[in-house]
This record gives C-alpha cells, structure tokens and sequence, in this order.
C-alpha cells in the first residue's frame, strides 16, 4: 500500500511538472516569457507594450534658435557663391570695362582716357597716372592698347572702375619704394618721349620732372628756372638719369659736388650758375 502511495505521488508530481513545462512552452512561443540574464535588454513584446516617449515641447527660445540656423544655413550657402565672384578677377569683365573707354577700337585714345580719368577720380596729370601706366608698361603717353589694359588690368587685380579706384592709395605708396621710383623715373623718359626722337622737348622734361620731383626735391624750383634761362631745347636720357642722382646724393648746398666728378655738363652748368647767384 505504501509502494502504491508513493507511486500516485510521483506520478502526480510529473504530472504537475508536464502541465507546467507545457504551460512555459506555450508562453516561450508567444514571446511572454522573460530571458533569464538578459534583464537589461527588454523583449520586443515588451518594447511594443511600453507607451511611447513624449517629447519634450520646444520653447519659444528653441524655436527661434532653430529658425535662425537654418535660415543662417541657407543665406551661407546663397552667400559663399556670391562673395568668391565678386572677389575673383574676371577677364571678361575687364575686357567689358576697356571697351566703355575704347569704343570700337583695340585702344583707349586722349576721349576716352579723360573719360576713364573723371570715372576714377583722377586728373590727368597726377603722378598716379603715371604709376598706372607704368603699371600697364603702356609704350605712348595718352593711350592704353588692349593687351596693355588686359596685362595691367590682370596684374591689378582690378576688372572695374571700383576696384582700380580701391588700388589707387597702392599705386601712390609704390612710389614711396626707392627702388621702384627709379623704375618709375627710367620708365617716364621713355613714356614721354616722342617715338622718333632719342631725347625729351625742354618743356615735356620740365613737366614730367615736376610731376616726379616737384613735391620731393627743395632744389626743383631753381634747377627748374635754371632750364628755362639755359640753352638747351632737349634732355637726353643720360642728363634724365643724372637729375635724378644728384637730387638724392647731393647737398642742398652743393657742398659736396665734385666739379671733377662724371657729371654730365648739364649740371655742372646748373651748380655754376647756382652758386654765382647765391653770391650776386
């Protein structure tokens, strides 16, 4: 009887564990059960169960910080483009400008060169036009040809009226620069000089003398009457170059010329009538 006792038992216990492991089984295949180790990490049933997330309503500062990024976003993409054109030297544009002054020529002549000088805010006969010109490397006073104008112009970095008014403080500083003013100097009696003749009229040198060292050289005034009073009616280009020397390494008192030294006879005659004068 004990043996038959214990015997319904068991079977009762495997009975109830059956159901049981049936039961799991069941749920396992519904996905309601829970892994066993993997708490931190929920199952899809769950994810679907959990309500959703409210997020969180923006402020009105949020907002408008929103708004102003993106609007920010949009004018740098809009503005970028715009900015690297207007920066970018453009030979097309430059070509445009020259033909404003040229008219249908390949050259800008003395109509369109007054035109060009009223646009930019410059007389005629101020020094900075001649630092353009020279800038140009233009061959005949009064007149910029187009493969000057393109050349210069592109070396400027300057394609409109605009820009070379921008430039023109720079053209006046290059001739703050010694060695370039010289360049300059050289550069003048070429540009001035009529293409058939080897030297300068008197009265084209004493102008462009003038417009090079009126403001710089005390001497300019008397060396200047000297030559209206002198017999000479040309400059050669050695008497050109010599002016300039001796302005910078000469005394304004002529104490240091030497009479004997490899001065043209030009100035040997101004440093003679020079002195006679301060002693009459």
């Amino acid at each position: 009887m004990h043996s038959d006792a214990a015997n319904f038992q068991l079977n009762s216990h495997l009975t109830t564990l059956a159901s049981i492991h049936k039961i799991h089984h069941t749920l396992h295949r519904l996905n309601l059960t829970e892994d066993v180790g993997q708490d931190s990490h929920p199952s899809a049933c769950c994810s679907r169960a959990m309500p959703p997330r409210k997020k969180r309503r923006p402020s009105a500062g949020d907002d408008m910080s929103a708004k102003k990024s993106r609007q920010d976003s949009v004018f740098r993409k809009h503005e970028a483009p715009q900015i690297r054109e207007e920066e970018t030297f453009s030979s097309k544009r430059c070509l445009e400008w020259f033909y404003e002054y040229a008219g249908y020529d390949d050259v800008v002549g003395p109509e369109g060169m007054e035109k060009f000088c009223e646009d930019i805010g410059v007389e005629p006969e101020n020094v900075v036009m001649l630092v353009l010109a020279w800038k140009l490397d233009a061959q005949n006073m009064g007149y910029f040809t187009l493969q000057e104008w393109l050349r210069g112009m592109g070396s400027l970095q300057c394609d409109s009226t605009e820009r070379l008014r921008n430039s023109l403080d720079y053209l006046r500083s290059v001739l703050n620069d010694s060695t370039s003013f010289k360049l300059i100097y050289r550069y003048a009696f070429d540009f001035a000089r009529e293409k058939d003749q080897r030297s300068l009229d008197l009265n084209t040198a004493k102008c462009m003398l003038g417009l090079l060292l009126g403001k710089t050289w005390p001497l300019f005034p008397v060396f200047n009457q000297f030559l209206e009073q002198s017999k000479y009616k040309v400059i050669n280009k050695d008497q050109w170059c010599n002016v300039l020397e001796f302005s910078r390494t000469i005394n304004l008192d002529l104490s240091n010329y030497d009479e004997d030294g490899a001065w043209p006879v030009l100035l040997d005659e101004f440093v003679e009538w020079y002195k006679e004068r301060q002693m009459s």
